[in-house]
């Protein structure tokens, strides 16, 4: 009963946490391999449990999306696609004691990514068009990683467009949530074609982060943006410390 108490307050914070700043997957993970799943098993039941979010935040900005030219997007959604799908196949190549060395410098990784995304984004902003705008090989490079694992995915997508040139941050958030969403669809699709995915749990997890998010609009109005994304950080930077922990006494 205790790990499912944790499993449903995890997903429902998740939820709210993704609403306001995103960071769910710090939460959703850590809960699942402790209700005793496998930690790759974890990662695809976890990127199951958010997928709701990705779809309802897409919905938000489909005004946005329309404003695209047709062809682009569907361009750069098959290369999201496939950068999802190898994503998803390295994770199902992966062992369980593999990942579990990864799992602690991925963690710190995306929190790190979250900590310094203002000046990850001043820094895109100024180098605007030093790729090639719209360009295959940095969302391809990017969505394998989140394909792989979700966590940070968000801030490295808007920094990617912020690199082609994009300004408009209802454009980019709009396509992001897109972009996102169609990734975790192929990468659901692979884990559960992989037998990877607990359904009970991941089944549990939707509806409670799907509740978690309608939740987590008001408290976005009444909490400081900044100690939200305080908020994240700390939680990032915890289970960065407690699967370290994890890794060192497992060794």
């Amino acid at each position: 009963m205790l790990e499912w108490i944790v499993l449903v307050v995890a997903a429902f914070a998740a939820g709210v946490l993704n609403t306001i700043a995103g960071g769910g997957s710090f939460l959703t993970f850590p809960a699942l391999v402790f209700a005793g799943l496998p930690p790759v098993a974890a990662n695809a039941t976890s990127a199951v449990a958010v997928l709701p979010g990705y779809l309802s935040g897409t919905l938000g900005f489909a005004k946005e999306l329309r404003a695209f030219d047709r062809a682009l997007l569907i361009r750069l959604t098959g290369w999201t696609l496939a950068g999802g799908l190898v994503g998803a196949g390295l994770l199902m190549a992966s062992s369980n004691q593999a990942f579990s060395m990864l799992v602690p410098f991925l963690l710190l990784g995306a929190t790190g990514v979250f900590l310094f995304s203002k000046q990850l984004r001043a820094w895109a902003e100024q180098n605007a068009r030093t790729i090639a705008p719209y360009g295959a090989i940095g969302l391809v490079m990017v969505t394998i990683y989140g394909g792989y694992f979700n966590g940070g995915l968000g801030i490295v997508l808007l920094a990617l467009f912020a690199l082609w040139g994009m300004q408009d941050i209802h454009q980019m958030n709009g396509l992001k949530n897109w972009l996102s969403f169609a990734l975790a669809v192929i990468s659901v699709a692979a884990f559960a074609f992989g037998g990877l995915v607990h359904w009970p749990q991941a089944i549990v997890m939707m509806i409670a982060a799907t509740i978690g998010g309608y939740a987590g609009a008001p408290i976005a109005r009444a909490l400081p943006a900044n100690a939200v994304r305080w908020i994240v950080i700390i939680v990032g930077l915890g289970m960065s410390v407690i699967f370290f922990y994890r890794l060192v006494q497992g060794a």
